[in-house]
């Protein structure tokens, strides 16, 4: 339908994930009609994350350095390891405040048929820093479905002989949902995580 520099376009966005043709249509003529100045920022912003941003040596993290902002404080507790699956993950957990230990980024979770084994996860550098004996808990806070279960469930087995305390974040029902649209899994992982109420 469209030729040239606009179908180009219109390509590319379509690529980006959760960008479908018709978004990647808007997106493509919002830019067209913008400003020049406006395209040209979110150009160079582009060309800079791009160019200044990598992976932290140690965790696996987003960072413009060599360590991210979280290995390189030295507030944090580097005897508890919470292993994610991507780096949009360690934003989740510190929007909550909740969690003062470090970091593992694996890079995405076990998952046969998308070819994805553990050899293409982070889990020897993982293994790398188990190994010197500094660390004593790992929280498993891998996603709650098949593939990241089947991730939790390998690093558990494959770190028992280490002795570490190994945990997995709770998983249940929502705050302010409704029992009757929970599904089976969900409901049946709420009351296995169920607690004691002390009144």
């Amino acid at each position: 339908m469209y030729e040239g520099v606009v179908a180009d376009l219109i390509e590319e966005l379509g690529r980006l994930p959760g960008v479908g043709p018709k978004s990647a249509q808007r997106i493509a003529f919002h830019l067209l009609q913008a400003d020049a100045d406006d395209v040209q920022r979110l150009a160079d912003a582009l060309t800079q994350v791009k160019a200044r941003v990598r992976f932290c040596d140690v965790c696996g993290n987003v960072a413009e350095e060599e360590r991210c902002r979280v290995c390189r404080d030295p507030r944090r507790d580097g005897s508890v390891i919470c292993v994610v699956e991507e780096p949009r993950d360690v934003v989740a957990i510190e929007r909550t405040r909740e969690f003062r230990g470090t970091y593992h980024v694996l890079g995405g979770a076990i998952s046969p048929i998308d070819g994805v084994g553990p050899d293409d996860l982070r889990i020897r550098q993982l293994m790398g820093r188990l190994a010197s004996g500094e660390v004593t808990e790992l929280i498993l806070a891998t996603d709650p479905n098949l593939e990241g279960e089947a991730t939790a469930t390998y690093l558990a087995r494959l770190v028992r002989p280490m002795g570490l305390r190994v945990t997995r974040l709770a998983s249940g029902l929502p705050v302010g949902g409704d029992l009757e649209y929970a599904d089976e899994v969900t409901l049946g992982r709420a009351f296995e995580g169920r607690r004691l109420i002390d009144v």
